[in-house]
């Protein structure tokens, strides 16, 4: 008898951690290219089907925040009951900023503390490299 066993995914990148407590660049890079990122999910009428990104009032841009710990998370939305996260890796940060990079002004990390981080959407696609069968150009790699 085979036994299935459901992997609960982290809820926490201790990597991350340990680069932004560093304040280091170099390190999150690393941690975000070979660890997980905790993803805030917007619930809409009790389902978390999306990402949630936050804007400031009276414009169209928007920021996304990325934590450490779905602790940190629930940190900078005290008043929520039950905050729902989701768990990213480099892949999934790499499509998301693909997508939504003509909104996205700026990405967060821990923005609740304690260390708190920033980098322009930009900046971290460069810092993740190019997707896996990608060329540094960004050209896909082609047998001929």
């Amino acid at each position: 008898m085979e036994a299935v066993t459901e992997e609960t995914p982290p809820t926490n990148s201790p990597a991350l951690a340990a680069a932004l407590a560093a304040q280091d660049v170099v390190a999150v890079a690393y941690a975000l290219r070979n660890d997980v990122m905790i993803v805030p999910q917007l619930v809409v009428n009790g389902q978390a089907e999306q990402v949630r990104v936050f804007g400031r009032e009276g414009t169209d841009r928007r920021m996304l925040l990325l934590f450490s710990s779905a602790e940190n998370y629930a940190r900078m939305v005290p008043d929520e009951v039950d905050p729902q996260v989701m768990v990213g890796d480099a892949q999934w940060l790499r499509e998301f900023l693909t997508v939504h990079q003509q909104v996205l002004e700026m990405v967060f990390f821990d923005i609740a503390g304690p260390h708190v981080m920033q980098a322009a959407p930009a900046d971290l696609m460069s810092a993740l490299g190019p997707l896996p069968g990608e060329s540094e150009s960004g050209e896909g790699e082609r047998g001929e």
